[in-house]
């Protein structure tokens, strides 16, 4: 059997593996996982590609390339599961419109619905949506031409040849049939994931069958007694969230690194007081943020330039610095205003947060719904007090510029690894106009706007397969999309590109209604391979 392999470029620090098939692929997948090469540090599943993350300290992208191609995939996966019954609604935005696409009336989507028997494939795009392949054939329909903002959770969906679940609220751009009551993902759980590949899964019609069993009771979660003693947060105009470098290595499992959108803002507001580098600190976005003490304690706020000022208990108001450590004393307040430039602040407090860890990290992760609760107006932030501490440092060289709302930045960026789904004019046109900012902007990617839309060669439905921090996916629209932080492992549309890795926290610092400029910058290992076996 002749095996052809492609490896192509997905930035500067990843590759993609694109197989024949799902079968060779969940092979590839199960040899990497038994034994990773050198110097590979994250493997992303998906329909017909792995995505490999691999350390440039340690291994070359052609080095990682080599090993992989000689991986003997012959031997096939078989993988067994348990067998789960999900009850639905089926209630979905998108039935009837499934329903014309595939010329059968809805009554007849929701028969075949019912009857297929569902097979997980593999786990990705949030934690706990499950890639499930159809026994019936004839479910085969594209995803929505532009995805929607908002998707709820427990939403039964298409795209292709596949089947979902959403775990929780995210942006998504498959069709919608109904809903489930079942939770997909619960860290409470033994299992957080209800689905695992192999599993098998049928789907019953509540509104036909009202004894659908559910087979899996919700977990219990522990309540934890609020603490009032700390820094109370006295405004948050906008939700802050506790960031640190976040979970990486976890991607096979379906969660994301996550973490803070600026991690060299993070790294030097914990260095200003001693903390060990990767401490969680508290992310501000677009200032309106104030916190007041019931004892000293020592902060540095990094990141974008909010003004800083401090209330003592007595009235009087004084300034701040930013990227430098200060003491506020027993009943100070300090309040972060709004940003000349930037969009998120790095609150550190010495001796770190008292906070719980999910999977390792302190990060929220705001499209998987892991990690601690957004901090609001009335939350008590407690002083973790830890004796790792080191001096503080008040000679930390000065704040970087940061771009503001008028500004045009630039960004570096790696094409591929699908640059060939679109023409040499969608190429040009990426890289010689500028892009806008949207409004509906978030942890979770940039929506850009442009003049003139970008224009492909290929108007095919993509597999979905693994996506980096930094992708530039392009939905049919042709407006694209800049994957931040917490952006979905997996997805459907193609990537033009990737934000070079020097450029990444940049990127997290750009503000509603700047524009964006890309700037292709050569990469010696960035070239598509082909190899046939």
């Amino acid at each position: 059997m002749v095996e052809r392999l492609r490896f192509l470029p997905a930035g500067s620090e990843r590759l993609l593996v694109e197989l024949e098939d799902l079968e060779t692929t969940l092979t590839l997948l199960d040899c990497l996982l038994a034994s990773r090469p050198e110097g590979v540090t994250d493997i992303v599943p998906a329909a017909r590609t792995v995505l490999i993350r691999f350390d440039p300290f340690v291994t070359t992208r052609d080095r990682v390339s080599a090993a992989v191609a000689q991986i003997d995939l012959s031997v096939r996966t078989v993988r067994q599961g348990e067998t789960f019954d999900i009850p639905v609604t089926y209630d979905g935005e998108d039935l009837a419109d499934v329903a014309g696409f595939l010329g059968w009336p809805v009554e007849e989507v929701i028969r075949r619905h019912t009857e297929a028997t569902y097979t997980v494939a593999f786990t990705g795009f949030a934690p706990g949506f499950a890639y499930m392949t159809c026994s019936d054939p004839g479910f085969d329909v594209p995803r929505r031409k532009s995805p929607r903002v908002r998707i709820p959770a427990g939403s039964v969906a298409l795209a292709g040849r596949f089947g979902g679940i959403y775990p929780s609220d995210s942006p998504g751009g498959w069709q919608l049939l109904g809903t489930t009551a079942l939770r997909m993902w619960d860290t409470a759980r033994a299992r957080p994931a209800l689905l695992a590949p192999g599993d098998r899964v049928r789907f019953h019609h509540l509104a036909k069958d009202s004894t659908a069993h559910i087979t899996t009771p919700p977990a219990q979660h522990a309540k934890i007694a609020p603490r009032s003693d700390g820094l109370v947060v006295t405004r948050a105009d906008r939700p802050a969230l506790y960031q640190d470098l976040g979970r990486p290595g976890r991607a096979d499992q379906g969660v994301s690194e996550s973490g803070a959108l600026d991690r060299m803002a993070l790294r030097e507001a914990n260095l200003c007081v001693g903390n060990p580098r990767d401490s969680a600190a508290i992310e501000v976005a677009f200032g309106g943020f104030a916190v007041k003490t019931d004892r000293a304690v020592t902060v540095a706020v990094s990141g974008a330039p909010s003004t800083l000022t401090i209330r003592t208990a007595g009235g009087r108001e004084v300034p701040a610095p930013l990227g430098r450590p200060f003491a506020l004393d027993a009943g100070d307040e300090l309040t972060l205003g709004l940003p000349k430039a930037g969009m998120r602040s790095y609150l550190a407090l010495r001796g770190g947060f008292a906070v719980e860890l999910v999977l390792g990290s302190a990060s929220t992760d705001t499209l998987a719904k892991i990690g601690p609760a957004p901090i609001v107006a009335g939350d008590v932030l407690v002083p973790a007090n830890r004796p790792t501490v080191v001096a503080v440092d008040p000679d930390r060289n000065g704040p970087k510029r940061l771009p503001g709302a008028t500004d045009t930045v630039k960004l570096d960026i790696v094409l591929g690894p699908r640059a060939d789904w679109f023409t040499a004019k969608g190429i040009d046109t990426l890289l010689g106009q500028d892009w806008q900012v949207s409004a509906e902007s978030s942890r979770i990617g940039m929506r850009l706007s442009g003049a003139v839309p970008l224009e492909r060669c290929d108007a095919a439905e993509l597999p979905s397969e693994g996506t980096a921090i930094g992708s530039i996916q392009v939905p049919h629209n042709g407006q694209p999309v800049l994957f931040l932080a917490d952006h979905p492992l997996t997805g459907g549309y193609p990537v033009i590109g990737v934000v070079a890795a020097h450029h990444l926290d940049l990127a997290g610092q750009i503000p509603i209604g700047a524009r964006i400029r890309f700037s292709q910058v050569a990469d010696v290992e960035s070239h598509a391979k082909d190899i046939e076996r």
